[in-house]
């Protein structure tokens, strides 16, 4: 795979006083216009995450940017802060959205992961610092980005940068499956049966340890290939084909259920080593796999893409990485599912 060299979209006006893009998410709308939206947060010149939240001021708006046409153009920035965010900006010091990708569910709903750290507690007027904490959450659209809305916070843990990825139940009903950066020691899982709206569930997931202060992990569910799963015959019970699968007793399926596959640094104070984490049973709790090994060395942020072809699914993960620090460079691997069992298997 080659490369092309880095180029410059289109210098977007900003708003008034705000000087510089952060946090950028990507979501493409599924349609014959290849429709994109970029997503980021345009914040005011020299004005730190930590002193909005020690001063309680937002400096941060909401903006995105789309493109009709693949991404060759893309149009004016619009600032979405008003009209999205309203009066709930006020028990906001900050926000972002992503980074990473934003996702469309089988709904046609469009969802771009973001965080606040929200105002819980004020004294004389002042946000009690110990008490502004991050939460993660969804924006979500559902007439293809005409129009976008918030969705509740996850109040119950603490958890920052995330990223969302959509299951299927036993029941074939819809679960939005949310994994967040958390400042407690291990990742934040959290389950919502209602596209987002709110998150009923969520727990610290003790099989995913946290990176030192923490680091971005990137999520993606696929539906495994059923010549992977250990097939070697195809019954007949009750009109329904039944598929022995791996380390788990045979069961009858209409179609496989997805899979996670998450992407994270392994180490426990350093980013370093990049981790691939399965999930072959994504909605029972304490199933993930130990992690195969990516790249050794520094290992910084990464971004995961499961491409579903006929006969396989090929991931791509992009990811920050180094010889002496993980932000020397960003490098780009791709890899098969066959390739991840084995790894997986093997380690």
């Amino acid at each position: 795979m080659q490369w092309g060299p880095r180029e410059v979209l289109v210098d977007w006006p900003r708003p008034p006083d705000y000087h510089r893009h952060h946090e950028p998410a990507v979501r493409n709308l599924r349609s014959k216009y290849r429709v994109k939206f970029l997503f980021f947060i345009c914040v005011e010149a020299h004005v730190s995450e930590l002193h909005q939240i020690k001063s309680g001021k937002n400096a941060a708006r909401l903006c995105y940017v789309s493109s009709q046409d693949g991404g060759r153009s893309w149009s004016q920035l619009t600032d979405l802060t008003d009209r999205v965010i309203g009066d709930d900006m006020r028990n906001w010091a900050t926000f972002a959205v992503g980074p990473g990708h934003g996702l469309q569910l089988s709904s046609g709903r469009l969802v771009i992961p973001a965080y606040t750290y929200y105002i819980h507690k004020r004294s004389c007027g002042l946000p009690v610092c110990c008490c502004t904490k991050p939460h993660c959450f969804i924006f979500y659209s559902d007439d293809s980005g005409r129009s976008w809305a918030l969705g509740q916070l996850v109040t119950a843990l603490r958890a920052g940068e995330c990223q969302v990825a959509e299951l299927t139940s036993e029941d074939d009903n819809r679960v939005l499956y949310c994994n967040g950066r958390s400042p407690d020691k291990y990742r934040v899982e959290a389950f919502s049966t209602d596209d987002g709206n709110q998150f009923e569930e969520s727990f610290l997931c003790k099989e995913l340890p946290e990176t030192g202060k923490g680091c971005l992990g990137s999520v993606v569910s696929f539906t495994p290939v059923l010549r992977h799963l250990g097939v070697d015959r195809l019954e007949k019970d009750g009109g329904e084909p039944s598929y022995p699968l791996v380390d788990t007793p045979s069961v009858s399926l209409k179609t496989p259920e997805q899979w996670l596959l998450f992407s994270h640094p392994t180490g426990r104070r350093k980013r370093v080593d990049l981790g691939i984490y399965l999930n072959t049973t994504p909605l029972v709790k304490g199933s993930w796999k130990d992690p195969w090994v990516l790249n050794e060395g520094p290992s910084g942020y990464s971004d995961l893409v499961a491409c579903e072809e006929s006969g396989s699914v090929l991931f791509g993960c992009l990811f920050e990485s180094g010889v002496s620090s993980e932000l020397e460079e960003i490098a780009f691997q791709l890899f098969s599912d066959t390739e991840l069992l084995k790894n997986v298997k093997e380690g």
